[in-house]
Formats: C-alpha cells, structure tokens, sequence
C-alpha cells in the first residue's frame, strides 16, 4: 500500500541520515518526487524508481526486497496475490468472461489495476534491455557480423510436423483456410513470426544448421520493433527442463531468477517478479535445444508445452522432434519451419570476404578462390542455385558435403581464414580427409589450437591476451566436456565441478584437506599456549578426527545425495521463515549435536590418553583419564556445535537480488558470503565451545571429581576451535568451498584443470569457445562439446598393447 511505502521510506532515509534533498541528489530523481513518495501523494511509484532510491540509500538485500514489495503491492492485495479479478488472470476465449456482466469497477480497482500493468511494465523494460545487451555481445564474440551475417533460409517442414492449420490461424469452427507463406531468410524471421496468429513456432535444423543463431537474431530484432506493453522474448535452454518435477511456467519462472537474479525480489501478481512476468505473458519464450531434452522426457516435454496457450518459439533437430510428435502429438497451433543447407553461392560470397586479398597479382583473388573453383563455383554474381554449381572431384564434393552449416563454415573460417600460414587448399587432400566425416572432425579437432594459436595484438581494457598452450587447453577443454557429458548437462556451473567425480573420491578428497588444515590450524594457533612437541600431536589428533567427522557429515549431506552444495547467501533477519527453513535448521542441529558429541569425546578421549601415557599413570588411570576428558570435551562440543550448525541452517537462503548474472562475478559473490559466514560463525562457535566447557567443569565434577581447568584452557580452545571449525565447514558446506577444494586445488593438482581456473575461463569465453548463459557456461556448440569430451575419452583410454610386447 502507498501509506506503507511512503513510512517505510521516511523510515530508511532517516536511519540514513540523509535529507529529502540529499537522496534526491544521489538518487537522482527530483525533491518534488522525494516528497510526493513520502506523503503518499505519489501512490504508485515506479520499480525503476524504487531501485534507484534503494542504491542511493546503500539499502542492505532485506531491507531492499522489503522496500521493493511494499512499492508493488497495492490496495486490496492484503491476502496475497492472485485473488481478485485481476487483468492477468484467466479468461474464456470466444465467450464473454463472467465478470463482463457486472457492473463497472470502481475507480480504486481500476487505478488498482493500472498500477500493476505499469509496474509490470516498468520491470519487463529492464529485462528487455537487460536480454538485448547480452545477445549482442554474444553475437560480437561470434562474429556473426563480420563481415556479415551468413545466409540462413527455411522453408515449410513436412505436414506431419505441423498442427492443422485452422488451429495455427485461429480460426473458428467450420472455417477452413489453406497454409502460410512461411519460407524466408535470416532478417525476415520476426516478420515470419508476426504472420503466424498463434504466435507459436518451431524451426527444425540438423547439428549446426544456426538454429540458435537464428533464436538470438529472433530476439534481437524483436526487440527492436517491441512495443513497451509487448512481451520480452528470452532464450531459454530447454535441455535444462524435467517436466515430470516441474511445471512449465515455474520453470521459466526459476530460469528467469538464475539469469536474472534481480527478478527474485517479490511480485505484484505472484511471488516473485519472474514469476509475475510470466504469468501475465510479459515473456515470449524462445526455448532452444528441444532435442537436448533426455529421450525419455520428450513426449512429457511435449505434453506439457501443449496445455498452455502461450505464444512461444522452439528449436529441435528434426529426427528428435519428429519421435517426440510420432509418441504424443505435434505442438498444438504451432507451425514449423525446417532450416535448409547453404549452398556453393552462398560460399563463393562469404568465404573470400573473411580472408586478406592476395599479395601481389589479382588484388581481388584470394587463397579460397582455387578451393571454390574445384567445389564448382563458376566467377560471376547469381542467385543461390544458378551458378552450375556441381563439384569437380571427390575431393570437392566431399567438402561441398560438410561446407553447408553455417557451425562448419565458421569453423573453416576460423582455421583458414582467421590464421595466417593455413592454406584451405588442403582441405582438398583425399590422402589425410577420404570422408566428409573425416574433414568435420579435422575442422572441429583444429578449432580449439587456432583460436589458441599466440596473438600479439592487445584487447582494450583487458590488457594482452595471455597464452596459453594449445594442446593443453585441449586436454583442459575435453575434461569440461567430459565432465558435462556425464552430468548430461550444458551447463558448466562452477559449484558442480566437483560433482563429476565419484562419490567416494569426493568425500575423502574433501575429508583430507579438511584434516589437512584443521590440524596446521591447530598447531600454528596453539603454539602461542603450549610447546611445538605437544601441538604438533594434538594437531594430529585434531585434523584426524576432524576430517573423520566432516568426511562423513560431508557424505551424508551431500555426496549420498549424489548433488552439489548451491550458492546460497546470508539473511541475518530471523523472522518470516518458512517451514523447509526451519526443517532444515532442525536436521543442521541435530548433525551438529552428533558432530560435537563424537567429535569431542574422539578429541577428549585422545588427549587425556596421550597425557596419561606421557606421565606414566598406568593403563588403568591412561583409559581413566581418556574417559574423563572425553565426557568434558564431549559435551563442551556438543553445547557448542549443534546450535551453531542449527543458526547456519536458519541464515541461510538463496542469493539477495543483487547477485552478480555471470559466473565471475557470482563466485566473487558467494566468496563474500562464506567470508561473512567465517567472520561471524567463528567467534561465534568459539564462544559457544567456551560456553560449553564452562558449563562440562560445573556439571562433571559430581560425577567424575574434580577437574583440573583454567581460563587459559578455555580461550585456547575455542580460539582453536572457532578457526577449525568455521574453516571445515566452509571446504565441506558451501559453494565456495567445493570450488577450493576441488576447481582450485584437486583437479588442478591431478591436471585435469588449470591452476587459474576462472581467468582461463574467462579467456575460453574472449575467444568464443564458450558462450555465457547467465550464470552458467556453455560450450558455443553442442557438437564441439560433444567432439572435446569424445577426443578426452580417447586419449585417456588404455591403448591395446603392441605386438611383440
């Protein structure tokens, strides 16, 4: 309601300490707007505004999210979204709706219902420039522009892929009509679209024919002739989907809050902005790799996609589509379009303008013109199709066969055209290239070393391009695709790298470094109380039993579960938990409880046996001893651990609307996050660890007589404590620490990965082998992720045994 937003904002510019002038100024909005907020005379404020008031007030996320609520929720919204008769829900087509025959709404509801389409608005604008920015950087990083697009054309698919034209051209029953023109090329798609009433889409292309190409110019263009109350389109990577867990429209809703994370903050129509966008049809949704959907989740995909009316657009290859229709039905009221090969015109046009002219002689002649001469390419201009085009030899009609994708042509592009000393006349020797076949995988096996070929030339703002050796980044390349291969994913997100290994190694590999550092903790920090000889066994003692523990809490949280650890942020506000919040800070408590106990009574036990043998007590007292100190330690950690473990588990929640939308950036984020979690959790830990041993001294001595202990004891421990424990469960239980353990120090270690992993990440994506989705990586092409991680698996095969060995 504008009352609760006008005293929500006096309230935060005054814990600022800022005048209505002074965040006007930083805000940079007008005082008038300021006080218009403030009195509530501006009632419906503008989510752009909103966001610029919290960045100028340095508003903390749930200070943010709760500012951004109150501006979107209007009167009559008390009982949440969704009740009422609002523009966005459901209604009847062909029929009037029932609320058509009551009377007028008031004026209130109405300026209820303006608000809301303006905010809406308002936040489907910044989406928009938000998915226009990234596609265009996405097509600079494949030059798809230079020096000009490649002919991409379509035609009509088969009938049989298509749903009955009435039903595209919504026409009512008993009016027949014929087909539509739906043949074009590449900067004809949205007007292609446009033509289709339904406004439902699929376009068919083999491996590499530019089906994503095509999507992103689709948006790109659409964009451009969108309207402010037109929907968004948005690429999504449909491969992602599990129809059978989760229903379309929330998977939209939860893709939109990964790529987007401002879109997270609370809705007007729903419970978040994403999910609000989607419902009211705000998002066009483009949906890429259709056939990337495991094979068993088709014909669900398809069922599911057909029980919405939404306009959208869809990619497949043609083979796995047409399963996914011979099982169920085609996309209901969609018409299809198959993309068609380039053709020999289309090279002879293209290729000579990516390479330098010849040196000396013809100045218009260039090193393909001999390779377009034998394909069969006679000189002069024509329309595709008029030339005579027919190859001259085996050789040519081999590479006619693979040159008619635009991914092969770029590939050819970039070995021959973008790399001086590479002649293409090669690609004509039936000697080493006797297939069609053989020359694609030449092309794909050359790509990764020419775009790592060394380049002297400096990339403004981001200094020179460091080397790197060609065949390492393949070998480094091939794991990634290997590593997505087995997780039968596209995406490469950096809290699963480790997940591509076996559970077992994950958990002792996590186990042993948690020991490995826990017990130089130990010994650097308990120097400062006792000598280096006692420290460096109770270093032992304490890393060993330390990695035991969080080895096998590790394994029954995580690698049991066969998942990864997700980024996830810290909300220091404690009320307005949700159950699973609370469930989940329970079962945290009682791990913490069983950590503590075995732990402190493995420590203790240790502990009082080494000091019952170190003087000479005797086996009887030596086990006396260990007992004693164990029940001491035992409940001490276990006082300690089980609330602290519980508090992780309730601060916990999914990142705040500020989250970073790329993978550096993100892992930067959730680097802060865990170092906010050590600052606080380790003092806090350590507190409680004196807490308890406070408590083990006041309680044990009736049980087990007097107990020898001083104050010094107490702040050694939990100092020590506080620091190991805070450190094992940052490597164990958080996002960052899986990266450390397994992207920063074990796979790089064993070689699979580069020690600088993000930097040769981020290099891969300068050079336009990987491409970014949000928050994820992606290799540029399914078919090179495909040919990386099969050459990976062949090098590391065992190769057969000589004859005569």
């Amino acid at each position: 309601m504008a009352s609760e937003f006008s005293a929500l904002l006096r309230r935060l510019r005054r814990e600022a300490g800022m005048t209505q002038e002074t965040l006007a100024e930083r805000a940079g909005v007008g005082v008038r707007t300021i006080r218009g907020l403030e009195t509530g005379e501006r009632a419906d404020p503008r989510v752009t505004t909103v966001r610029l008031l919290a960045d100028a007030l340095g508003l903390a996320p749930e200070d943010r999210e709760e500012l951004l609520a109150a501006a979107v929720r209007r009167p009559g919204q008390e009982n949440g979204p969704g009740h009422g008769n609002g523009a966005d829900g459901p209604s009847d087509r062909g029929n009037p709706p029932d609320h058509a025959l009551a009377p007028p709404a008031p004026p209130a509801v109405e300026r209820q219902g303006s608000a809301l389409q303006e905010a809406l608005a308002d936040v489907g604008e910044q989406l928009a420039q938000a998915v226009a920015a990234r596609w265009q950087r996405e097509e600079e990083h494949r030059q798809v522009h230079d020096p000009y697009p490649l002919p991409l054309r379509w035609q009509a698919a088969p009938e049989e892929l298509t749903d009955h034209w009435a039903n595209i051209r919504r026409l009512p029953a008993g009016v027949r009509h014929g087909p539509l023109e739906l043949g074009g090329r590449l900067d004809e798609i949205v007007g292609v679209y446009r033509r289709i009433p339904s406004g439902r889409l699929v376009v068919l292309g083999r491996p590499g024919s530019g089906k994503t190409v095509l999507a992103v110019r689709f948006v790109l263009d659409h964009l451009k002739s969108r309207t402010r109350t037109d929907a968004v389109p948005v690429i999504f990577s449909i491969g992602s989907w599990d129809p059978t867990a989760l229903t379309f429209r929330d998977w939209l809703a939860r893709q939109l809050t990964r790529d987007h994370p401002g879109l997270a903050a609370p809705g007007p129509a729903g419970p978040s902005l994403a999910a609000a966008l989607v419902e009211s049809g705000r998002v066009l949704p483009v949906l890429d790799g259709f056939d990337e959907i495991a094979g068993g989740l088709r014909r669900p995909a398809l069922e599911a996609l057909n029980a919405t009316t939404l306009p959208l657009v869809l990619t497949s290859r043609p083979s796995e589509y047409a399963a996914a229709v011979a099982e169920t039905d085609v996309l209901t009221s969609a018409a299809a379009v198959g993309l068609t090969d380039l053709t020999l015109s289309d090279l002879a046009d293209y290729l000579p303008r990516t390479t330098r002219k010849a040196r000396g002689g013809d100045p218009a002649r260039t090193a393909w013109d001999p390779v377009l001469s034998e394909l069969g390419v006679p000189d002069g201009p024509g329309e595709p199709g008029d030339r005579g085009e027919r190859p001259h030899s085996q050789a040519g009609a081999n590479l006619a066969a693979v040159l008619t994708t635009p991914l092969m042509v770029t590939l050819a592009r970039a070995v021959y055209s973008d790399t001086p000393g590479h002649d293409p006349v090669s690609l004509l020797d039936t000697g080493r290239f006797g297939s069609p076949e053989e020359l694609e995988e030449h092309l794909l096996d050359n790509f990764v070393a020419t775009v790592y070929r060394p380049r002297p030339e400096h990339h403004p703002g981001s200094g020179p391009r460091r080397d790197v050796d060609p065949e390492r980044a393949r070998y480094w390349l091939g794991y990634l695709a290997h590593h997505l291969t087995r997780l039968d994913t596209p995406n490469l997100e950096w809290w699963r790298l480790g997940s591509g290994l076996r559970r077992s190694t994950r958990t002792v590999v996590t186990a042993l470094l948690i020991a490995l550092t826990t017990g130089l903790v130990d010994c650097a920090v308990g120097t400062l109380f006792d000598t280096l000889g006692f420290q460096l066994a109770d270093g032992l003692a304490v890393g060993t039993i330390a990695g035991l523990m969080f080895g096998f809490t590790y394994w029954f949280m995580v690698a049991a579960k066969d998942t990864a650890v997700a980024p996830s942020g810290v909300r220091m506000k404690m009320g307005g938990r949700d159950g699973k919040a609370v469930r989940r800070a329970l079962l945290r408590l009682l791990i913490g409880l069983a950590v503590g106990l075995v732990f402190g009574f493995g420590y203790g036990f240790i502990r009082g046996f080494h000091d019952g043998f170190a003087y000479h007590l005797g086996l009887s007292m030596t086990l006396r001893a260990g007992l004693y100190d164990g029940m001491v330690y035992g409940l001490a950690f276990t006082l300690a651990a089980g609330p602290a473990f519980g508090l992780l588990g309730l601060l916990e929640t999914p990142l705040d609307i500020r989250s970073a939308i790329n993978p550096a950036s993100l892992l930067r984020t959730n680097c802060r996050t865990v170092t906010a979690q050590l600052l606080v959790w380790a003092p806090t830990f350590g507190l409680l660890v004196g807490f308890g041993a406070g408590v083990a001294i006041r309680l044990l001595p009736a049980l087990l007589g007097p107990i020898a202990w001083s104050a010094e004891s107490s702040i050694k421990m939990g100092l020590i404590s506080g620091l190991c424990g805070a450190l094992s469960y940052s490597l164990s239980l958080t996002a960052w620490g899986q990266w450390v353990v397994f992207s920063r120090i074990w796979l790089p270690l064993t070689g699979r990965l580069p020690w600088s992993l993000v930097a040769f990440l981020e290099d891969a994506y300068e050079r336009g082998v990987l491409r970014q989705a949000g928050a994820v990586y992606q290799f540029r092409h399914a078919r090179l992720q495909d040919h990386l991680a099969r050459t990976y698996r062949a090098a590391r095969a065992p190769r057969p045994p000589e004859r005569g060995e």
